[in-house]
């Protein structure tokens, strides 16, 4: 016979929050943690990003558990969050497959939204901190090719070697890149 675990209504848990309740913080996750990586393991495709943004989500209610209303579903209110940070995944991956396709740079890029732009040069720098782990020519080609935007056959001709190595050293430079991000 299987049995069903009985859990407070989310009110007794918004209440018990408030007054930063261990227990009830601990109910609440065993009670939503599941459905909420249900549904973002069903837009993301991954379990890594899933699992973190579910720990996201619980971590913001934590932090702002004083703030929770009693009279607002807490239902509604973690679905919320995925909802937002899993918007915030896919705007974070297409920055990063605009810019692995050279078709994003720092000067490009203009927007009067705030969170983009901080979103933006959050995944530029991270590019960079992986590009700078690349070995020396490897990088010089990576950045020839996507930073100053020559062509292959440019770089090869600079470099006095053939536009398939350079071809080489780019593709495995965005397979390194791929790997690091998680992309």
């Amino acid at each position: 016979m299987t049995s069903y675990k009985v859990f407070p209504e989310d009110d007794e848990l918004v209440v018990k929050l408030h007054k930063g309740d261990i227990e009830a913080f601990d109910l609440m996750y065993e009670k939503y943690a599941g459905k909420l990586y249900a549904f973002t393991f069903k837009y993301l495709r991954s379990t890594a990003e899933a699992e973190e943004l579910v720990q996201s989500v619980f971590l913001k209610v934590w932090e702002n558990s004083k703030n929770l209303r009693r009279e607002s579903s807490l239902k509604s209110y973690l679905f919320t969050i995925a909802y937002h940070e899993t918007c915030n995944i896919f705007r974070r991956r297409s920055y990063l497959k605009k810019f692995i396709d050279g078709q994003l740079t720092e000067n490009l890029y203009t927007s009067n939204d705030t969170e983009e732009q901080i979103d933006y040069y959050s995944i530029l720098e991270q590019v960079n901190q992986i590009i700078a782990q690349l070995p020396e020519r490897q990088r010089t080609i990576f950045v020839k090719s996507r930073q100053e935007g020559k062509s292959s056959k440019e770089i090869a001709v600079e470099l006095g070697i053939s536009s398939g190595t350079v071809d080489n050293y780019i593709s495995e430079s965005l397979k390194f890149i791929r790997e690091k991000m998680h992309f």
